[in-house]
This record gives structure tokens, sequence and C-alpha cells, in this order.
């Protein structure tokens, strides 16, 4: 079987990244935001640490709004009282406009 080249279609001469070219195509399927709200909970770990990630049962996010259940009435209590600084991180790790407010469960 031979490849037969189409002559009439036109090649694009600007080139663009992987990375740009799934956004785009993210922003098309209008599915960015979810992909971002994903990308934050699966980093959770990563950005809050082992200890936190431990003691961290269940993670959403509704209506920009983040829930984080935790087994730990004390790290809760501490999570709470330092939760601009939980949003700092956030806001520095995925960007701004994602998640506007934690609660802890």
């Amino acid at each position: 079987m031979q490849y037969k080249k189409n002559k009439n279609i036109p090649r694009k001469s600007d080139t663009i990244t992987v990375g740009n070219a799934l956004r785009g195509m993210l922003g098309a399927f209008d599915i960015d935001k979810k992909y971002d709200e994903t990308q934050l909970i699966n980093s959770w770990g990563k950005m809050m640490g082992k200890t936190i990630a431990n003691r961290t049962s269940k993670i959403f996010i509704n209506n920009k709004k983040m829930y984080v259940t935790l087994t730990s009435a004390p790290l809760k209590n501490e999570l709470a009282l330092s939760k601009q600084k939980v949003l700092d991180i956030f806001e520095k790790e995925v960007g701004k406009g994602i998640v506007e407010d934690i609660v802890f469960l």
C-alpha cells in the first residue's frame, strides 16, 4: 500500500509546541478549568508534604472552593489557621483563579 500525498491541502508554516497544542485543545473543548482543578488535586501531596498528604482522606473542588477531608483534628485546626498561606502555595504552583477558598473537613 502506497501513501499518496495530497497536494491540495496547504501545510501550515508556523509551528507550535506540544504543550501549546494541548492547551489549545483543552480550551477548544472547554475542559481547561477541569484539567487545572485535577492537576491541583493531584499535586496536593507534593505541595503540602508527605505528613499532611498521609492524613488527607478526600479532596474535591466545587464552585472554586476546595474541600479537604483530614483524619487529624490538630492538623485540621493548624491548616485552618494558615489558610491564606496554603492558598498562596496553590497560586504559585498552579495559577490564580482556580481555587478561591479552602474548607477543611
